[in-house]
């Protein structure tokens, strides 16, 4: 079996299907998960205040998706970082070394990142979207890996579809929300990071 087609954890696999409007296969992200894959296929996620980072080797065509989010702190919510950025940069390190492990070189790999915005009710003294889009870019950053493209901030979630062979990306806007899906699952999500140890086990995104 190719490296790309399982990602690694394998009980963190994504929901995969074939997606009849690229006419190619899909695999959907949702939060806390990765993938990457040296396939021709499309990653597709929706983001809230969530962030998702999209890195490819732009000479190998490997690439792929995490999308994660640092864990409000109860303790200091007025500086979350401290503590909850060693969850961002275990999402931003577990996807880089599968891709280094399926051949990509850190320096011929590019980043597109996305999410951040403020949905979470409840989060405006403290923008967790905010947050995590300052950490993405100042990891990205402190890595030397090339920001190609950005879209975050703002108060709208954003679906995305992402193409690892070619880093091509397409972003959708999602302006009126007739359910609170998003923010219910999101909101979720961060209530289980507050209450899983901070640590650099794979368990920590189940």
């Amino acid at each position: 079996m190719n490296m790309g087609d399982t990602p690694i954890p394998a009980d963190n696999s994504p929901t995969r299907y074939f997606d009849k409007k690229f006419g190619i296969e899909a695999a959907k992200i949702l939060p806390g998960e990765y993938f990457a894959t040296d396939r021709n296929m499309v990653l597709v996620t929706v983001l809230g205040s969530c962030v998702a980072a999209c890195i490819r080797d732009v000479r190998l065509g490997v690439g792929g998706m995490n999308h994660f989010m640092l864990p409000r702190s109860e303790k200091d919510p007025a500086n979350p970082v401290s503590m909850s950025a060693r969850y961002g940069t275990f999402a931003m390190e577990i996807l880089i070394n599968q891709l280094i492990k399926m051949g990509a070189r850190r320096e011929n790999m590019e980043a597109k990142v996305f999410g951040g915005g403020n949905v979470l009710r409840g989060f405006t003294m403290n923008n967790i979207g905010e947050s995590n889009a300052n950490f993405v870019m100042e990891y990205l950053q402190n890595e030397g890996i090339r920001v190609a493209a950005e879209d975050m901030l703002g108060v709208h979630p954003r679906k995305i579809y992402y193409f690892p062979g070619t880093g091509k990306v397409l972003v959708k806007k999602i302006r009126e929300l007739h359910n609170h899906t998003i923010v219910e699952r999101e909101s979720e999500y961060n209530l289980r990071l507050r209450n899983v140890p901070v640590g650099g086990d794979v368990e920590l995104f189940k």
